[in-house]
């Protein structure tokens, strides 16, 4: 009985150390899940849903933090040297609900940048950055209100073509105002292209296609022509030799002429 107590004892003292080691474990998971980023300010964000604020303004980032806490509602990465936001950079917080990437250097949006977000974020503020342009595969379905302002939008077929595929709040693209457009005489610049509905910038690409295609089948119809006036004229030279070979032969009636002459001297 003393060994069979034994050894239950130390069986106990095994089962609560490995449950305390995962209780240990787990905590420290939660923790560098919920933990603040470095050099950013974070604080409970403020209503019924919980989750955390977090404040990286003005730190100099040149790429978004790794170490972001995935119960964040709202992130703010505003007046920093981002120049990129690369894919899957926002996939671990699907809480996330407002956005601020206002007053970077950003230039690109690579698709897939905004991808996990869908579900959730309502606002979004790409203000003042040096975007020129959108790509649909950037955002993948978001619909969350945008701050599109103070960008040198560059207005031209790509733009307008990628427009209707953008689910962003209508009215947020009410601020992509064109700097500079294509053609540059198109009357775009300074004008919410949104509201231009008069503009077509695809006009000049689908004329240079419409050229390129008559200038392609007027080659086709070129080297057709030319291929007939080959085969002709070379089928006459052949038909005009066969003649010349044909008068150059004996005819028949001289031979039977001939012959003639033959049988009666004979």
């Amino acid at each position: 009985m003393p060994l069979s107590s034994g050894l239950l004892l130390r069986h106990s003292v095994v089962m609560w150390l490995l449950f305390h080691s995962l209780v240990l474990m787990t905590l420290c998971f939660h923790h560098a899940a919920t933990s603040c980023s470095k050099s950013c300010y974070c604080s409970d964000s403020e209503g019924s849903y919980g989750g955390k604020t977090m404040r990286c303004s003005n730190l100099g980032l040149t790429e978004i933090p790794q170490d972001i806490p995935n119960d964040t509602r709202r992130l703010y990465l505003d007046y920093n040297l981002l120049t990129t936001i690369p894919a899957n950079a926002f996939h671990d917080l699907p809480l996330l609900t407002e956005l601020d990437l206002s007053h970077n250097e950003l230039a690109q949006l690579e698709p897939g940048a905004f991808r996990g977000l869908a579900g959730s974020l309502q606002f979004l503020d790409l203000a003042s950055n040096q975007i020129t342009t959108l790509d649909p595969d950037a955002f993948e379905g978001i619909k969350a209100r945008s701050n599109l302002t103070g960008n040198p939008w560059h207005c031209d077929c790509r733009l307008q073509t990628a427009l209707p595929h953008l689910d962003l709040e209508p009215m947020s693209l009410t601020g992509i105002i064109c700097q500079t457009s294509e053609p540059a005489d198109s009357g775009a610049q300074g004008v919410p292209f949104l509201l231009a509905n008069d503009l077509d910038l695809c006009v000049v690409l689908k004329k240079t296609t419409d050229v390129a295609m008559l200038v392609t089948m007027f080659g086709w119809f070129t080297m057709v022509i030319s291929y007939l006036v080959y085969y002709v004229r070379h089928n006459q030279e052949d038909a005009r030799r066969h003649l010349e070979y044909l008068k150059s032969l004996p005819s028949r009636q001289g031979k039977s002429e001939e012959s003639s002459t033959i049988s009666t001297v004979v």
